[in-house]
């Protein structure tokens, strides 16, 4: 199991570096001048030459990512072009804040999920199993955006119930954990309705309710406990893109989050925090993705062996 982990962490190496190198080319190809962005409209070319040699952007490409990859591995996110702060103490001050909301819309859509699943499995082909995977086809098919402003349209502006923006108390965490959890609450389900379907259909689970195993029983200790595999695997997916991915529900709330961040960063082409804010999500999607992996081995014991 440790040298499994420690592969795994190993593996991080590669990740991070195509991941930067990836966004450190395309925001150089991106149209603009950080420069000009940051002197504004009145600044002179003598100017702009003189900040773009201070911030060192007439070096090659290559030199400039090299050099940052450098500072990287002394621990050194660079500093931000726009506000001249150090990135690593901007991005761990938002990042509270995405995780935050993140486990919440993540834990809202997993409660919901996961027993919509199973009674739309147990009750195949009902009215009950149409309502539920029609609502489930509506949940992956809307954009988390559109569904974002038209919750705040019913609940901020025209009841008045919840806050339309900011992180201020529990009350503002309602809205954007029900636009990033209702995606992903529909994902879970329906693959949890199809894992179901397939484990209720096995030898074992007939042969348990011959012998006299209560239905309750046989579909919770024996069918689900079975089935969790799959479901694992999407919860898992789900909230890595959850920590990574809340770009456009950040920005419609004025959430103060790594998401928000990023996209005022590459208005504004500040590189520095563009990478900081990819580096941080890339490293919390590949731990999400390891404590998925090693949550396997608790569920089912032939993948533990395979770890030891």
């Amino acid at each position: 199991m440790i040298k499994f982990i420690i592969r795994r962490l190993l593996s991080l190496i590669p990740v991070i570096l195509g991941v930067t190198f990836f966004v450190f080319m395309v925001m150089q190809l991106a149209p603009g001048d950080a420069a000009k962005l940051l002197l504004g409209e009145g600044a002179t070319q003598e100017q702009v030459e003189e900040l773009r040699e201070e911030m060192g952007l007439n070096d090659p490409v290559i030199v400039q990512y090299v050099r940052y990859m450098v500072n990287f591995c002394k621990g050194d996110l660079g500093t931000s072009y726009a506000t001249k702060r150090p990135v690593a103490d901007e991005v761990f001050s938002r990042f509270p804040y995405t995780f935050n909301l993140s486990i919440v819309a993540g834990i809202v859509s997993i409660l919901l999920a996961i027993p919509l699943g199973i009674l739309a499995a147990v009750k195949q082909n009902t009215f009950f199993d149409n309502i539920s995977m029609v609502i489930s086809l509506v949940g992956v098919s809307m954009p988390i955006f559109w569904l974002a402003l038209l919750l705040v349209l019913a609940f901020s502006l025209n009841l008045g119930w919840f806050p339309v923006q900011g992180a201020d108390g529990w009350k503002s965490y309602v809205l954007p954990a029900i636009s990033l959890g209702f995606m992903n609450m529909a994902s879970i389900a329906r693959t949890t309705r199809s894992s179901m379907l397939e484990t209720v259909r096995q030898d074992y689970i007939r042969t348990a309710r011959a012998k006299g195993v209560p239905k309750r029983d046989a579909i919770v200790k024996h069918a689900f406990e079975n089935a969790l595999i799959p479901t694992i695997t999407v919860c898992g997916i789900q909230l890595g893109q959850l920590l990574g991915g809340s770009v456009l529900t950040e920005t419609v709330f004025a959430w103060p989050g790594i998401g928000r961040l990023m996209v005022q960063s590459i208005s504004s082409r500040d590189v520095p925090m563009v990478l900081g804010c990819m580096v941080v999500m890339t490293v919390c999607f590949s731990v999400v993705n390891l404590l998925v992996d090693l949550l396997y081995a608790f569920v089912d014991p032939r993948i533990k062996a395979m770890y030891s």
